[in-house]
């Protein structure tokens, strides 16, 4: 006989959700986890750009409006640190507006290696990121990081920890960076 929750008498399959429920909430701190951006994130991390085995240049970050409605990114700042550190570099974001289901490319580093140059980027940077492990932090300003562990913090609209980096991936949002396909 195949086990079925619906088979249960109603008020059994309601203990069971209670009890269910109060252990997640045990599990994640009593805490519920934030929703995340609603609408830009982090839709592609490439750190591996200049490498000697590498298809592109440079390495990039691609955001994506995934929302309804346009979002202005002025005084924003895509920012990066390596896995476990607490130094984080800046890129200043331009006066942009990203309508819904507008990508933003962020031109970073270029390497040595590489045999694909990016499209015309929409902003550029200088940061040389892993390819490996890493943070990249999308902040609503211009103020740099100041923590190996920045989650949570109200500034971060998205985080994207890839490799073993050492905040954990809470806050805005979960994401690795093999989440690339996202926008």
């Amino acid at each position: 006989m195949k086990f079925s929750a619906s088979s249960l008498p109603f008020p059994v399959r309601a203990l069971a959700t209670f009890a269910f429920s109060a252990l997640m909430v045990g599990m994640t701190g009593g805490e519920a986890q934030a929703a995340g951006s609603p609408d830009i994130v982090i839709s592609q991390v490439y750190g591996g750009g200049g490498n000697a085995s590498s298809e592109y240049k440079n390495d990039f970050v691609e955001l994506f409006n995934r929302g309804t409605v346009a979002v202005s990114i002025g005084g924003w700042s895509v920012q990066y640190a390596s896995a476990a550190g607490s130094s984080w570099q800046v890129t200043l974001l331009t006066s942009a507006t990203l309508q819904p289901g507008q990508h933003y490319l962020v031109q970073e580093a270029q390497g040595a290696g590489g045999t694909t140059n990016l499209p015309t980027p929409d902003a550029t940077g200088s940061i040389a990121m892993s390819a490996t492990t890493g943070m990249v932090a999308l902040v609503t300003n211009t103020t740099a990081l100041t923590s190996a562990t920045p989650l949570p913090n109200s500034a971060i609209r998205d985080f994207v920890g890839f490799g073993s980096p050492t905040a954990p991936p809470a806050g805005p949002r979960r994401s690795t960076a093999s989440e690339s396909g996202r926008g």
